[in-house]
């Protein structure tokens, strides 16, 4: 539970004050012996752990999941597949799962969002990493508005949406190939661009090496570059933007 939501239990009367104190004298991990789960985290950084989902044993990820959840009455896991779905399901039966961006997750109920991040990809095959951003910056409460397959192929689909787009918070701009849309969108917006290059591509774009090459290489200003097909990775570092703006 949220320091603040735990103080205002208190204050409301609905968390007794032993029950408080007993879960602000918790280690700030719970010890698993395979895993030590960060329950400070939110509390430290504002954001709540999320788990990594792909590689881990079967009993290692279900027992993980329903901690983290129990802990924080939300939870996230990425790189996900179907049969661990269907495993977490047995232990948390609330979890939905989309198969594009490959996440599960629990949400609160009474979950709110702010602010805007728009969320741009180059071409159709890479909504599966921008699914991973937009959900991830959703999950973390920011309100995401999505424009797909806007690449440099057809710059009049991008300009048809260009104020929409400007208007946000800030633009995750995700495209495999030559990665060329972080440069153009840098280039038309006063806000921070996030460029996510995916390993969409033939033979030469090298698994996104060559997007990743020409992200960092851009001569347009304010972008920023994370690692290939890091759609999470966007979809946070969004949410730290979108809340600062937010903030003003």
């Amino acid at each position: 539970m949220d320091v603040k939501d735990l103080l205002e239990g208190v204050r409301a009367g609905t968390i007794s004050v032993e029950e408080a104190e007993g879960q602000l004298r918790r280690q700030p991990f719970e010890e698993l012996g395979f895993a030590k789960l960060d329950l400070h985290r939110k509390v430290r950084s504002g954001f709540a752990e999320v788990i990594f989902c792909s590689g881990k044993k079967d009993e290692y990820l279900i027992r993980i999941f329903e901690k983290l959840y129990q802990a924080e009455g939300e939870v996230m896991g990425t790189r996900a597949s179907q049969e661990q779905y269907e495993l977490i399901k047995t232990v948390c039966p609330e979890a939905v799962y989309d198969p594009i961006s490959r996440i599960v997750r629990i949400d609160r109920p009474d979950k709110e969002s702010i602010g805007n991040i728009a969320v741009c990809t180059a071409g159709t095959a890479d909504i599966p990493v921008a699914e991973e951003a937009a959900q991830t910056a959703e999950y973390f409460g920011s309100h995401v508005e999505r424009f797909y397959d806007v690449g440099v192929s057809g710059l009049h689909r991008l300009f048809a949406k260009l104020e929409r787009i400007q208007s946000a918070n800030c633009v995750i701009a995700i495209a495999g190939m030559e990665g060329a849309l972080a440069s153009v969108i840098g280039g038309l917006v006063d806000k921070p661009v996030i460029a996510v290059p995916t390993s969409v591509g033939y033979g030469a774009s090298m698994n996104g090496l060559s997007a990743l090459l020409t992200m960092i290489n851009s001569c347009a200003n304010g972008i920023s570059v994370v690692n290939i097909d890091n759609g999470y990775g966007a979809g946070y570092i969004a949410t730290q933007i979108n809340r600062l703006a937010e903030k003003k």
